[in-house]
């Protein structure tokens, strides 16, 4: 087999299965004991979809969502690294407000940590940065299956997926 099989690295995430997280958190916050009579919501954080926004009256209340967000996330195979909970909590007229964007793509410094572990770790995989995603190329698939693995088994501060499997 001569051609070549290759598939790409990206920082993305699933707007179908945001969706749906957003939706079931939302049904669990009205039906929480501890969070009726509250302000806590939480909602999107732009018309594009690109975060979370979550109001509270506390910060018990913000950590309930989170917690709430992490769990429907990890039953639903969303990566716990695509929120970016760096941001503090916004306090105003006793309401507290949390920002949570999500992360996506791959920044120069991102897809140089991959193409330099791939080829320390698997010199016969060829690695290479078009734009926000990397490519992963090799005459065998069983060395793209390996691959594939190596970045699943490494812990990236950012979320990856797998696309365009060729």
């Amino acid at each position: 087999m001569a051609s070549n099989s290759s598939f790409d690295i990206a920082s993305e995430y699933d707007k179908g299965e945001m969706n749906n997280v957003l939706d079931q958190v939302q049904r669990e916050v009205g039906t929480r004991y501890d969070l009726k009579d509250t302000p806590t919501e939480i909602d999107w954080l732009d018309a594009d979809k690109t975060g979370f926004k979550i109001i509270g009256g506390n910060q018990f209340h913000l950590d309930a969502v989170i917690d709430m967000v992490r769990k429907k996330s990890a039953i639903r195979g969303v990566s716990q690294k695509t929120y970016d909970v760096s941001k503090e909590p916004i306090t105003s007229n006793m309401k507290m407000i949390w920002d949570i964007p999500f992360k996506k793509g791959l920044d120069q410094e991102k897809a140089k940590k991959i193409t330099a572990l791939l080829r320390e770790k698997l010199p016969k995989v060829k690695a290479q940065i078009q734009g926000e995603e990397v490519r992963v190329m090799s005459d065998k698939k069983d060395l793209l299956q390996e691959a594939m693995q190596l970045v699943r088994e490494t812990d990236f501060d950012f979320p990856v997926i797998f696309t365009n499997f060729r």
